[in-house]
């Protein structure tokens, strides 16, 4: 279920906001800005109004450090924490159940349910589906909603949402209509972009940089993959006990940036299971003989993920010659 958010769909969700006497919000697993700016935006609109709310995600244990300067955060509890029923259960930017992880077993108990998410791929499962594939952040959706509810967003709400614009546009280099305007009015409200842009998007332990270079020595471009080139390296597990996984998942934004390639991936090996491996996947929205770029969401759904059509991912078994050997196929 995607295209453009109507009235109904937001009159519906602040109805469910308005008579819920207890909320929770779920974030994906592996949260980035976007899900955990969503999630704690909600829960300091929903404290405001006197509303008990947690908000929570179901794995890693903790979350990185740099989502811990966001404000709310005191909201977010451990999995085990999260209440088995509830008055209106929220999931923010997930675009399958499976996003949950271990949490998805909450849906069953919920009153309500209102899904937001800005993914192509959701065909929506809550009670209330809030999607829109053509916004660049569910915390824009969320912003909308909040606006639909007639809530002020003052300077932590108007934080924890520009942290998920600046992330999912990547310092909006893929902007869209509105993002800019959007931005704009987050910062009116006197927080520090520039801060909150330096600490989610530039700043790393010294750590980062011989787990990132053993990856970028691992390297290798394909000159002929889907007619674009694709660029991809390994990071092993061995070389991640010192960095947690938002490090390890910003080499995809070194990667990317290779000339000679319009798709980039980067396989991860998981901790104590070297036969699984998570894939990001970036593409282009241009590259040499095709105009509009490769649809990497599509090429993820194939291997059971899925995602945005200029970045998406999913998680594969078998050997790092095996894994790599399967992507190459696909993408012929």
């Amino acid at each position: 279920m995607t295209g453009v958010l109507d009235g109904t769909q937001l009159d519906a969700a602040v109805a469910a906001l308005a008579a819920a006497r207890s909320v929770t919000v779920l974030c994906h697993v592996h949260p980035d800005a976007d899900t955990i700016g969503s999630g704690l935006a909600l829960a300091l609109a929903l404290e405001r109004r006197g509303t008990p709310v947690c908000v929570s995600f179901a794995e890693p244990a903790e979350l990185p450090l740099s989502l811990r300067t966001l404000p709310g955060v005191r909201h977010v509890v451990a999995p085990a924490q999260v209440p088995a029923e509830v008055d209106l259960l929220i999931v923010v930017d997930c675009g399958a159940r499976s996003r949950l992880g271990a949490l998805a077993d909450r849906l069953p108990g919920a009153r309500t349910t209102v899904v937001i998410d800005h993914h192509r791929a959701n065909d929506g499962f809550g009670t209330v589906d809030l999607i829109d594939e053509s916004a660049a952040s569910t915390t824009e959706l969320v912003t909308r909603l909040l606006d639909a509810w007639g809530v002020e967003l003052d300077t932590e709400i108007a934080h924890c949402l520009f942290a998920g614009l600046v992330t999912d546009t990547g310092s909006f280099r893929w902007a869209r209509p509105g993002s800019h305007a959007l931005a704009e009015r987050l910062l009116a409200t006197g927080i520090d972009g520039t801060e909150i842009t330096r600490v989610l998007l530039d700043t790393h332990p010294f750590t980062w940089l011989p787990m990132l270079a053993k990856a970028l020595a691992s390297a290798v471009v394909v000159p002929g993959a889907a007619g674009v080139g694709l660029v991809y390296a390994l990071v092993r597990a061995a070389d991640t006990h010192e960095v947690g996984p938002e490090e390890v998942e910003s080499v995809i934004d070194v990667i990317r940036t290779t000339a000679e390639a319009g798709i980039a991936a980067v396989f991860k090996e998981a901790r104590g299971q070297n036969d699984r491996w998570t894939v990001s996947l970036r593409s282009r929205d241009s590259a040499p003989g095709m105009s509009d770029g490769v649809d990497v969401a599509a090429v993820a759904a194939g291997f059971g993920g899925g995602g945005h059509r200029f970045a998406a991912g999913y998680t594969t078994y078998g050997s790092a010659e095996g894994v790599v050997r399967a992507l190459v196929a696909a993408l012929g």
